[in-house]
Order: C-alpha cells, then sequence, then structure tokens
C-alpha cells in the first residue's frame, strides 16, 4: 500500500528570453496573482545586480516587486521557511548551484518561478539557465521587437566593446536583435576588424 503525501507538489517554471523581452515583467505578474492566491512568497535576484532598486525587481516599465538580494545561490535555502512560491529574476548571474537549490525547492513542495537570460551577448548559453531549462517543468520563451528591422527578437546584442561576461547595462548598453540583424552585425564587425589590419 502506498500513502499519500499531504505536501503540495513543487514545480519549476523559468522565462527566458533576450533583453527587453519581458522576462522580468511577466516574473512580476506571476508573482503579483501568487499574492492575491493568499501565498507566502519570496523573492530574491542577485546581488550583482543594482540597475534599479537595490530591495527590488523592476521590470523595463518600471513595474516592481521587493525581492531579497542575495550573493550566492545557497543564501536563498536560508530565507525561504514557510514560503509556497519563490521568484528568481536574473538568473543568469548566479552560480551553478542555483540548478540544485531550485530542485530542492522544488522537490520540498515549493513552486519557484525564475527569469533570465537564456543567452548572452555572444549568443552562447547562459549560465545556469540551460540546465533550468532542462529541469523545468514549464519553459516560456519571450522575445523582445528587433531594434533594427522590427522582427521577434531573440540577441542581446551589446553596444559596447567590452568582452566582459557580465556587464549590467541598460539601453544604452544594449539592443535586441532578430537573427538576421544580429549575424549581420557581426559580419560587419568582423569586415571592419579585417579592414584595420
Amino acid at each position: 500500500m502506498f500513502l499519500e503525501s499531504t505536501k503540495a507538489t513543487g514545480w519549476i517554471e523559468i522565462i527566458v528570453g533576450s533583453m527587453f523581452s519581458g522576462k522580468t515583467e511577466e516574473l512580476i505578474r506571476r508573482l503579483k496573482r501568487a499574492k492575491i492566491a493568499n501565498l507566502q512568497i519570496e523573492i530574491f535576484k542577485p546581488q550583482v545586480d543594482t540597475r534599479y532598486e537595490e530591495d527590488s525587481v523592476v521590470s523595463h516599465d518600471a513595474n516592481s516587486i521587493r525581492s531579497t538580494p542575495v550573493s550566492s545561490s545557497g543564501n536563498i535555502l536560508l530565507l525561504v521557511a514557510g514560503v509556497d512560491v519563490v521568484g528568481i529574476d536574473e538568473a543568469q548571474f548566479f552560480d551553478m548551484g542555483l540548478v540544485d537549490v531550485c530542485n530542492q525547492l522544488a522537490n520540498n513542495g515549493v513552486r519557484v518561478i525564475i527569469a533570465g537570460l537564456d543567452m548572452d551577448y555572444s549568443g552562447k548559453p547562459f549560465g545556469p539557465i540551460p540546465s533550468l531549462m532542462a529541469t523545468a517543468e514549464y519553459v516560456t520563451k519571450v522575445h523582445a521587437i528587433c531594434q533594427r528591422c522590427g522582427s521577434l527578437a531573440h540577441h542581446s546584442h551589446r553596444l559596447s566593446a567590452s568582452e566582459k561576461l557580465v556587464l549590467i547595462g541598460e539601453k544604452d548598453s544594449y539592443e535586441a536583435l532578430c537573427r538576421h540583424c544580429y549575424n549581420m552585425v557581426k559580419q560587419n564587425a568582423i569586415k571592419n576588424k579585417e579592414q584595420k589590419i
């Protein structure tokens, strides 16, 4: 005979896409709905993200919700007692331990909602996001609008010459591009380098 658990089943939801695609907006929407349902929620963001407010997750449209900045994924487990829903923004900036943290939370009956960039500025998978996408029950891919041609965009093109992987920025540092425009920009950059040599 099998005993049925009375504990709610947890799961992982992840919202991914390029910059300016509405990831944080969707995260905030889902968390506010959980609050309306009288669920206990806690929101986390990486301490490195200081663009808007230190203790809030803020979308590009200026919607916000209170959050706790943490320096590493392991700190999340220390701050979630009695929580029904955990939200995590800018997940790409966390260490790879975030995958285990999210799975542990879900295994303990917590709904985990994550938002993050799926690719870095060079078009490569970003941080723990690919592993989180693989283990999540629900994956939502959102798109921005290409700032050059108006098509659906899924690349975050860096406007500066910096090659640092983590460069916190806004519209002055990045633009959303479709595949075609992103590839054109990369080809033009290669041609310009060759001409300077």
